[in-house]
């Protein structure tokens, strides 16, 4: 996380929902007939159930208005459309429901918070401080009243009670994780040692002219590698397909309604003024405060007396996040920071330079590089966006209204020709298909592959949805998962083939520059038909020329000294000599400075990775429901 990140989540404090724990441990399968528009369900309706805790509308309504409220501060004009290529209502159904996840096993292991917990961390929230202590109750709930929208304190601290149960939860979990010193230098080292190296690369594109497998080569592959081949199992189905896209064109949107919703929604065309800021950190966390300020006042010094910005700050800055840019922060508008840090920011002019800026984070120098008004589009610049939109939108709901309409009358697969005449549609034919290939006519559409894969042959579906609008299915054939004959897949048994025997020849090549490389390496590369790539110093998992990037490259590279020559490396299509021309090795002093904030990182790495699988596998045993009338009341359009 970058510190730019952490001033902007403390900010996020005020707004309606903390979240508990970011818990990315499972895809949950969401209906995919949801689309991004919050609708008209009663705020106590179910949206889903999690062992019997369930996620309200008013929950879904809040958490989806904030994420699109987060967008459109971050990006602007955020459409309708946008957001549902987003999959942003799917993403905020399996947000909350990940989050009772997370509250249901805490509850089964007895995990609570006490009020005297509870109160406890919050007079220690950064956002409720001044000068190391809280603000009081007066401050507090004006802070919480003053947020956008305004937050009840009950509300607040309820929220804050579910992040410390989730925040204990993991605690207790993970708690056994111990990231050792070698462990801190291991990963210091990945990171951090770089080199410079020349290298020979043979690709096998480069030698498969002239390879010809003999029949008995192929037969040969094929029977030793038959499951590769297996072709997968396969369905066919007849589809009715509702497409809002062809419906867009007989929508109409009157001046009127484009008017409306440009007032509806003038923030989204509003651009606030945003400035762009440098900085250099010097964290004070377990550090003397005042030798840390006489070191950020040395920097401060070499600024004022013309040194450079950004080299200083790749110097000195202990920002990991923005360092390595010269400690650029990008844009951003006003509350995007901490107050300190804000306060400073935006009293400078572009090339300004700050003092010392105190922030709980640690002592800042800033410099601010660039200014941006704030700015509105007319409505004549949005209006086409605007007027595409709204078709947009009433084509999707019109498109809803015919599949709810036909629905009822969709028992058998004629009912799909007779639907079809009765309101101007067409049936198509999707030809086989495996899991993981597109439909002929739909494309990539998850949820009619879902439905396919599960009902019987002559079943039908009800409405599904589809990257266009809806559909409706019948399955028409189901073909087996079976091994091939030789002849129904022997072009790619053929190339398989030409692919090993190129690579041989690339082996080969390699091997003998690998031996004469001692003594010339660039002369044998080019005795062996490639020219010699050089790379600038590179740290791991960099991309190298003509390869990308490939750990069993680095793995090679980063075991030799400078001046040693690599043995043959396959990395899959290509096959590598590399020579070490230069190394940077790790500072003992550099390593000490991070040994706690790295230890730190790891452990959190290992720690919710750990966390992600221990609620993968109890989630399985869990009951989860979705409310599809809900869900469906939610989207549609109001």
């Amino acid at each position: 996380m970058t510190m730019l990140d952490r001033m902007r989540r403390h900010k996020s404090w005020l707004k309606w929902s903390l979240g508990i724990v970011v818990v990315s441990f499972i895809v949950l399968y969401i209906p995919q007939f949801l689309s991004p528009t919050a609708g008209s369900a009663a705020p106590s309706d179910v949206v889903a159930t999690v062992e019997g805790r369930s996620v309200s509308a008013s929950a879904y309504q809040q958490a989806y208005q904030q994420q699109v409220d987060q967008l459109r501060a971050s990006y602007g004009n955020v459409t309708e459309q946008m957001l549902q290529q987003l999959g942003i209502a799917q993403r905020v159904v399996q947000q909350l429901v990940n989050q009772e996840v997370v509250l249901a096993e805490a509850n089964r292991l007895g995990i609570t918070v006490s009020d005297g917990e509870l109160r406890e961390r919050l007079l220690r929230l950064p956002m409720f401080q001044e000068n190391g202590q809280f603000v009081g109750e007066a401050a507090y709930r004006q802070m919480l009243d003053q947020a956008r929208p305004p937050v009840r304190p009950a509300d607040f601290e309820n929220e804050l009670r579910r992040s410390l149960i989730a925040e204990k939860l993991q605690t207790a979990v993970t708690g056994w994780i111990h990231v050792s010193d070698a462990d801190v230098e291991r990963e210091y080292r990945r990171q951090n040692e770089k080199v410079k190296a020349d290298l020979a690369v043979f690709t096998a594109d480069k030698f498969r002219a002239g390879i010809a497998p003999t029949d008995a080569e192929i037969s040969a592959q094929f029977s030793a590698h038959q499951e590769t081949y297996r072709i997968p199992e396969k369905r066919r189905v007849r589809y009715l397909s509702i497409d809002a896209e062809a419906l867009r064109s007989k929508m109409t949107v009157t001046p009127q309604e484009i008017e409306a919703r440009y007032r509806d929604n003038l923030t989204s065309y509003t651009t606030p003024e945003q400035i762009r800021a440098s900085h250099i950190l010097f964290k004070t966390e377990g550090k003397d405060a005042a030798a840390v300020r006489k070191v950020a006042e040395a920097v401060l010094a070499k600024v004022k007396a013309g040194g450079d910005f950004a080299a200083l700050a790749k110097q000195y800055s202990e920002d990991d996040g923005s360092k390595a840019n010269g400690g650029d922060l990008g844009f951003f508008g006003r509350g995007a920071m901490v107050k300190e840090f804000e306060d400073a920011a935006w009293a400078l002019q572009p090339g300004q330079v700050s003092g010392i800026v105190q922030s709980p984070f640690g002592f800042h120098i800033i410099k601010v590089t660039d200014h941006h008004a704030a700015a509105t589009r007319t409505l004549d610049e949005v209006r086409q966006s605007i007027e595409d939109t709204l078709r947009y939108e009433k084509a999707r709901a019109e498109a809803s209204r015919v599949a709810t309409e036909i629905a009822p009358t969709i028992k058998t697969p004629a009912d799909l020709d007779t639907a079809a005449k009765a309101h101007g549609l067409t049936v198509g034919d999707s030809g086989l298909f495996a899991r993981d290939e597109p439909l002929a006519g739909l494309g990539f559409a998850p949820a009619v592959t879902a439905s396919a894969f599960s009902l019987q042959k002559d079943q039908v579906s009800g409405e599904l949805a589809t990257n266009q609008g809806y559909a409706f299915i019948a399955v028409t054939e189901i073909q087996p998962s079976a091994l091939p004959t030789l002849d129904q897949v022997k072009d790619k048994v053929k190339d398989d083939v030409i692919r090993q025997k190129a690579l041989a020849i690339a082996r080969a090549k390699a091997e003998a520059v690998a031996k004469a490389a001692k003594t010339n390496f660039a002369g044998a590369a080019r005795a062996a038909g490639v020219d010699v790539k050089s790379t600038d110093l590179v740290a791991r998992g960099s991309s190298f020329p003509e390869i990308g990037v490939s750990d069993k490259l680095d793995e090679a590279i980063f075991a030799l000294a400078k001046g040693e020559t690599s043995a043959p490396v396959d990395t899959g299509d290509a096959v590598v000599v590399a020579r070490v021309t230069d190394r940077q090795d790790i500072s003992p002093d550099a390593l000490a400075a991070e040994r706690d904030s790295l230890r730190e990182q790891i452990f959190q790495q290992r720690a919710d990775a750990f966390f992600s699988a221990y609620l993968a596998k109890i989630r399985a045993g869990m009951s989860i429901t979705f409310n599809q009338a809900t869900l469906e009341a939610l989207t549609k359009q109001s």
